[in-house]
């Protein structure tokens, strides 16, 4: 183990340059729909109609249109579907989903300037995915094998006999089994084909959002808002790969991964009716990207259960700084009432992922004039590339519809389509020229399709109180890969040749929401 540690500390001292990968980027970038009930059960189609809190972090303009004060609060439950629980993470989970208020005051006859604040969780990582399948003379280790025998990175012997590679130019999962498991006590490498895998991961923690608005209207015709936020990343996730090697040897990857961190974005928006005389609203937004300055670490070991190689185990742990910067975001909106029965919207909105910013803290320094301390960043050139052919432009579908039976009950319908983020024939390259490649700790990915989502809902209103709930139905699927499928380069080396079928899996979400409002 002292030796491991060793090798492991002169691989990284030359790299003070650090970023992050692809995949696991586009795990922080994205949002669900989740906000108060009301918002919730109509789908989130409430942009342009406006008058529910939750439009402050999607058209900041919807906050314009609350004519009196009001405070909400919501919390529930999430529950994935065939999914069993793993290394201490259940498939059903408590959720504390929003907090906030809105102050209005009248400015003039028919206008107002409201003032307002909200916490919400934009994205509930809870996810627990488990795959199994065969495995036709493929495998993890001998996928960091033949990466070193086409020269992917440099393999070469130490003065002391340790393992080394030049450049830093390979990932946590290739250093470990090359100094743990694919060499022998006379420094020979070889690899072993894998008969099939498990794999398990369960992951846990959120992003929450605080925003802070200042909205109004102009003779209750034009409604302006701009909102400030500030997110909070709390991510968490463990893994365990194993292979069958033939007989009753094996091999076992575990990782345990943590982000943390803040980033900050603004948001505006506007809705206008076009008539005067018509309830008939259109609502635009933009957003900024959201500027995340973030802290990575893992904790990843190797057990080899074989009688080869030169070590029982090995394990690594690293801790590195980064910043990612996420895309810009358009939106547009329509929405009309009927009387006062019947509220019908809808919403569209654009993101290209595609153009995910991973950035490199390259250094820093001591303003005096502002005596203020700085960091520098550059992008990251080589793995920008990578998600730029990774990922793609998001377009997301909103329409949802509120219908009073009576004044005081409301019953409500939504759905969304939100397009898949990731290539088709996407994949987690490891050559990629990135520290966002060499402290990679997992080779597993998952090309997620599109976003179905279905809700319901219903309110009443009681005085100054209401009691709002939700359900809320997400179907998705996507393509497992356990590792990268390696095609050898030459033509008479088909043995180095390291394909493995991608497995179809699922993610089938439930949530419940409860919101209890009260205005004045």
């Amino acid at each position: 183990m002292k030796r491991l540690a060793v090798i492991f500390i002169s691989a990284c001292a030359a790299t003070s340059l650090l970023a992050q990968e692809t995949y696991e980027n586009a795990n922080i970038a994205t949002e669900d729909l989740n906000g108060t009930a009301r918002y919730v059960g109509m789908g989130g189609a409430m942009d342009a109609l406006g008058a529910d809190i939750s439009t402050i972090g999607t058209n900041p303009a919807g906050i314009g249109l609350f004519r009196h004060s009001t405070a909400n609060v919501s919390f529930g439950f999430v529950s994935q579907q065939d999914a069993a629980d793993f290394a201490g993470a259940n498939k059903t989970n408590m959720s504390f989903d929003q907090i906030g208020f809105v102050y209005s005051r009248r400015t003039g006859r028919s206008s107002f300037l409201n003032l307002a604040f909200n916490y919400h969780k934009s994205r509930n990582f809870d996810y627990i995915l488990s795959a199994a399948d065969a495995l036709n003379n493929a495998s993890q280790n001998k996928l960091s094998y033949v990466k070193g025998a086409e020269g992917v990175f440099n393999i070469y012997e130490s003065d002391n006999g340790t393992l080394l590679a030049d450049d830093n130019t390979f990932n946590q999962v290739d250093y470990l089994y090359y100094n743990a498991f694919l060499s022998d006590e006379n420094g020979d490498f070889y690899f072993n084909n894998a008969n099939g895998y498990m794999f398990n991961r369960a992951n846990s923690g959120y992003i929450g959002e605080y925003d802070f608005n200042i909205s109004g209207n102009i003779n209750d015709r034009v409604y302006l808002g701009l909102t400030f936020g500030i997110s909070d990343v709390n991510y968490s996730g463990y893994s365990e790969y194993f292979e069958t090697l033939g007989g009753t040897n094996s091999v076992t990857l575990a990782d345990e991964r943590r982000i943390t961190g803040t980033g900050f974005n603004v948001k505006a928006g506007i809705i206008f009716r076009p008539v005067e005389t018509s309830p008939f609203r259109i609502g635009v937004s933009v957003a900024t990207p959201t500027w995340y300055d973030l802290n990575t670490s893992n904790y990843t070991v190797l057990l080899n259960n074989t009688d080869w190689g030169m070590y029982d185990s090995g394990e690594i742990g690293e801790s590195y700084d980064f910043k990612l910067y996420t895309p810009w975001k358009f939106g547009v909106s329509l929405g009309t009432t009927f009387g006062n029965y019947l509220a019908v919207g809808a919403g569209y909105e654009y993101a290209d992922y595609g153009n995910l910013d991973s950035r490199i803290n390259t250094g820093g320094g001591y303003d005096w004039y502002y005596d203020e301390y700085y960091e520098t960043t550059s992008g990251d050139r080589a793995m920008n590339r990578h998600t730029e052919n990774t990922l793609k432009a998001v377009n997301t579908f909103k329409v949802g519809l509120e219908f009073k039976p009576d004044s005081k009950l409301a019953l409500r319908f939504g759905y969304n389509y939100v397009s898949p983020m990731y290539n088709e024939y996407g994949y987690k390259d490891g050559t990629v020229d990135s520290p966002g490649s060499y402290y990679s700790s997992s080779t597993d990915y998952t090309n997620w399709k599109a976003t179905n989502r279905i809700t319901f809902g219903l309110g009443y209103n009681v005085g100054k109180l209401s009691f709002d709930a939700a359900y809320q139905y997400s179907m998705q699927e996507g393509d497992f890969s356990p590792f990268t499928n390696y095609y050898a380069s030459e033509q008479d080396s088909p043995e180095y040749d390291n394909i493995c079928n991608a497995l179809n899996v699922k993610n089938k979400r439930h949530q419940l929401v409860l919101t209890l409002g009260y205005h004045f």
